[in-house]
């Protein structure tokens, strides 16, 4: 039964293929299959999207000592249909000198970038789309075409606020990608393999008190913490939303959008944060796994949701809590602290593979990681008194 439940997805999709193989012929069967399993992506995740919107509004209003949304429907909770529709019928108003090609295709390609990624995320036993070898080299070299698709929309919209938006994007996603590429690569290192699904399978003998997961090593948690560091920075999502400063820039990139396009973008965020969530989660958190083996009776799917809504809800904590950081201390994190950390940590990820097991290991890893932080993070995090500095102007 408990086998049933949790491969009930596998189940219905090959019944569905044994049934139209008897209609259809056979060449198409293997883009049949396909479809079918990108099909519930693309009816899940947005409509995620729709319901984070909400909770994520009432969650910020709460945090804030305010009201959320509270008006559509019952407790607030359709106001996302209400934003759809509005998007839907709003203007849509392209500035007469904006290139309209590019200013059309920018928004499309950021969506399409955001909903590929999803092709080799194992959400359960057995349930990932497309099973590459190399799936987490496709997760990044497929996410890094936001960047280009941020630039465009920036440039073609001839408009030097959006322009300053996408270059200070363009920046912070070019820089914070480093850091988020090789926290993953310590993961690779420990297990072999760049396959995500191998990745998972590494982390679910449930031998210890903890859980077999990256995440209880000293090196996995520190991996963990700068995945998710960069992973916000990625996004664009507070503290680190200075190509979106309202009061600098006005909006950023996106500031010559409207209606239906200006919605896409919001859709290709949020789609971002659910499939980085997803991977942070294969790579640190043990992917569909149970954190013990008295709890797999609940499916391996319901497991990675679980997960996924936890991650979603530091995301919003994160954004109701922290404030803006000025541009030079968005680069000076980046280069100065996360880079050498996460250079560090790969160094403390070889000494736990190669240690034997035991105390040496922890102790070893550990210190290499602590000491790490001691000595890159502290001139980082420290107070700086910059309203006492003196400027000459010239006359």
């Amino acid at each position: 039964m408990t086998d049933s439940l949790d491969q009930i997805f596998v189940f219905v999709k090959h019944w569905l293929l044994d049934q139209l193989a008897n209609v259809l012929p056979p060449a198409i069967m293997p883009l049949v299959s396909s479809v079918m399993s990108l099909l519930p992506v693309l009816v899940v995740f947005p409509s995620l999207f729709a319901l984070t919107t909400v909770f994520e509004r009432k969650g910020l209003g709460r945090i804030q000592n305010r009201y959320g949304p509270n008006r559509v429907g019952p407790f607030g909770f359709l106001q996302f249909a209400a934003d759809g529709i509005k998007a839907i019928i709003k203007e849509d108003v392209v500035p007469r000198a904006a290139d309209k090609v590019v200013h059309f295709i920018a928004p499309v390609i950021l969506v399409i970038t955001a909903l590929t990624v999803y092709a080799v995320l194992p959400f359960g036993r057995n349930m990932v789309a497309a099973d590459f070898d190399a799936g987490l080299l496709f997760f990044f070299a497929v996410g890094a075409a936001s960047e280009l698709a941020v630039f465009m929309a920036g440039w073609s919209s001839r408009n030097k606020y959006a322009l300053l938006g996408a270059m200070r994007a363009v920046a912070q996603m070019v820089s914070y990608e480093i850091p988020l590429i090789l926290s993953s690569v310590a993961v690779v290192m420990i297990t072999g393999t760049l396959s995500l699904p191998k990745i998972v399978a590494a982390q679910s003998t449930h031998a210890g008190l903890l859980p077999d997961w990256f995440v209880f090593t000293p090196w996995g948690f520190a991996g963990f913490i700068l995945f998710l560091i960069a992973a916000n920075a990625e996004l664009n999502r507070s503290p680190f939303d200075l190509p979106e400063g309202e009061s600098e820039i006005i909006a950023g990139y996106f500031i010559e959008y409207s209606g239906f396009k200006f919605a896409l973008f919001f859709l290709a965020e949020y789609l971002s944060m659910f499939a980085l969530s997803g991977l942070g989660i294969t790579l640190f958190l043990g992917g569909w796994n149970a954190p013990f083996a008295a709890l797999e009776f609940i499916p391996s799917w319901a497991w990675f949701f679980i997960k996924l809504l936890t991650m979603i809800f530091m995301f919003i904590w994160t954004r109701g809590t922290l404030p803006r950081l000025r541009q030079d201390q968005l680069m000076n994190l980046a280069w100065k602290f996360m880079i050498p950390m996460v250079l560090v940590n790969l160094v403390a990820a070889a000494v736990w593979h190669f240690t034997g097991p035991g105390i040496t290991r922890w102790f070893t890893s550990g210190a290499l990681v602590l000491g790490a932080y001691m000595l890159l993070g502290k001139p980082q995090f420290e107070s700086k008194d910059i309203g006492k500095r003196t400027y000459r102007f010239a006359d």
